[in-house]
């Protein structure tokens, strides 16, 4: 991949041969910016602790943990993508210092004193609005506004941000790109007061799988309900009849993982398919001349498809290949 092979920026200035480097260098990384995405997504639910505190809300945060996000996401994408420290500022990436500035508010970035006239990787997330973008900008004085009030002795904080007018200075790599969803925050009022409202770690974990079906469900909010270490004990399908497999699978409810098997048997009920650290749960029953053509899977010598909530389930529901 060559600098005149990739896409052309949606903005900025494609005359700044480092920032044009810098740019070509995480394209070629990251294509589709899923590397992105996943960092920011494992940041967010890092720093709400989920298994200790139970929250799941941007908003429940105090703001020193607000303020600690930036960090966090710099020494996140440091690991991920291996980038070598700079001497003055966050990265060196391809023999160029790059400083990294991370807002919750779109265009909100607070670039310090020592950044000014460089090259700044300036990344986005906002859990509600599930989106998240990530450019490179040249930190221009004469296009960047002091922050705070001016004193005798400089700067209230020694920062600046970017003019609304200079917006579009910015070299966009990834622009609104969607953001993992946070199901729990996300969730329906009534559907998320009646997990919440349950008595206990297991009792939340059970209500969320038997009242969220045919939907995929990511492992940290089973570790949020929880709110234990030993999460996926929640999940288990073993001897003891209170955990979620085996207490649902008496109302005729399934929930797959991301075993093989178990994506084998999702893909055969017509999904969603359970990815790497995914549940599907499924309400089901035995098929016949009733169910039509509706996508079926042999589980057990029998053959079952994934009902909605108001039609028969088949109690109990079938247990799940190991294998």
């Amino acid at each position: 991949m060559t600098l005149f092979d990739l896409p052309e920026p949606t903005f900025g200035d494609c005359d700044d041969l480092q920032l044009m480097s810098v740019r070509q260098y995480l394209i070629k990384q990251d294509p589709s910016g899923s590397r992105f995405a996943k960092v920011l997504r494992r940041t967010i639910d890092q720093l709400l602790d989920g298994e200790n505190t139970g929250r799941f809300d941007w908003e429940e945060l105090h703001k020193t943990e607000k303020t600690h996000a930036g960090t966090l996401v710099e020494i996140n994408l440091l690991r991920e993508f291996e980038f070598s420290s700079g001497d003055d500022l966050d990265y060196l990436i391809e023999g160029i210092e790059v400083d990294c500035k991370f807002s919750q508010k779109e265009y909100g970035w607070m670039i310090p004193p020592e950044a000014l006239g460089e090259i700044c990787l300036v990344v986005w997330a906002d859990d509600r609005r599930g989106l998240w973008s990530a450019g490179l900008l040249r930190a221009s004085r004469q296009k960047l506004t002091t922050s705070g009030n001016i004193t005798k002795r400089g700067n209230r904080d020694g920062k600046f941000s970017l003019t609304r007018q200079h917006r579009s200075m910015v070299t966009w790599l990834w622009h609104h790109m969607p953001l993992k969803e946070n199901l729990l925050l996300h969730l329906d009022p009534d559907r998320k007061s009646a997990i919440l409202a349950q008595p206990s770690g297991q009792k939340k974990v059970n209500e969320l799988f038997r009242r969220v079906t045919g939907r995929r469900i990511d492992r940290n909010a089973v570790r949020t309900l929880a709110k234990q270490y030993d999460y996926m004990a929640r999940v288990r399908d073993d001897q003891q009849k209170t955990r979620a497999r085996p207490a649902l699978r008496d109302e005729g409810i399934i929930i797959a993982g991301d075993a093989r098997s178990h994506r084998a048997v999702a893909t055969a009920l017509g999904g969603p398919v359970p990815e790497k650290g995914e549940f599907v749960s499924f309400r089901v029953a035995r098929a016949t001349p009733r169910h039509g053509d509706r996508p079926a899977a042999e589980i057990e010598g029998d053959l079952w498809v994934a009902v909605k909530d108001d039609e028969g389930v088949d109690i109990p529901a079938p247990k799940l290949p190991s294998r």
